[in-house]
């Protein structure tokens, strides 16, 4: 089983990647440069989407993507959500996914909903430097290349059903009677 590596800072070659989504990439170096524990607003659709899920639950989602697939491009947590980054055009074809394996179904209702954010659609990053790992904002896994591997609706599609089926436990035993009487009987004459 391979682990979600421990990576927290965002390489040089990370913020460049971070900033060609921004509509003013110079600028957004500057900005960096200047203040590296300031959070960014980028637009998502052309670099990258992203899917952004409940902390546990995205949680699940990555440790699935780590523990089971191929792994995660870069993925942060910001004001109670898992950021998880994806190739551009996700955003538009996981919802259809999605509802063809009836997520939004009686069946499904212990799933949590995900938001998909594409063309059109801007997103808070968290700083380049999150020296506070137990933070609101901080990189899970940090970019740290000009191309980072970004999986598409399919491999987040599969990282949902996994996370929502190991949530969920089924069994084929109904629940315990809480009000039954039980008696001890291993003490018999």
């Amino acid at each position: 089983m391979t682990s979600a590596p421990n990576v927290t800072r965002v390489s040089a070659d990370g913020v460049a990647w971070l900033a060609s989504a921004a509509t003013y990439p110079r600028s957004t170096l500057a900005l960096w440069e200047e203040r590296p524990d300031a959070p960014v607003v980028l637009p998502c659709g052309t670099v990258f989407d992203v899917v952004s899920a409940p902390v546990v639950f995205g949680r699940r989602m990555l440790d699935r993507l780590w523990d089971e697939g191929a792994g995660s491009g870069p993925v942060a947590v910001f004001r109670g959500r898992t950021l998880l980054f994806a190739a551009p055009g996700t955003a538009q074809r996981l919802p259809s996914l999605l509802d063809w394996e009836e997520w939004g179904s009686q069946r499904a209702r212990a799933v949590p909903p995900l938001l998909c954010h594409g063309s059109g659609d801007a997103v808070t990053v968290p700083p380049l430097n999150c020296d506070d790992a137990g933070g609101a904002a901080r990189w899970l896994v940090a970019p740290d290349t000009r191309h980072p591997w970004l999986p598409g609706p399919e491999v987040l599609l599969w990282a949902a059903v996994r996370a929502a089926r190991s949530a969920v436990r089924i069994s084929i035993f109904p629940p315990a009677d809480q009000g039954a009487k039980v008696y001890d009987v291993s003490r018999r004459r």
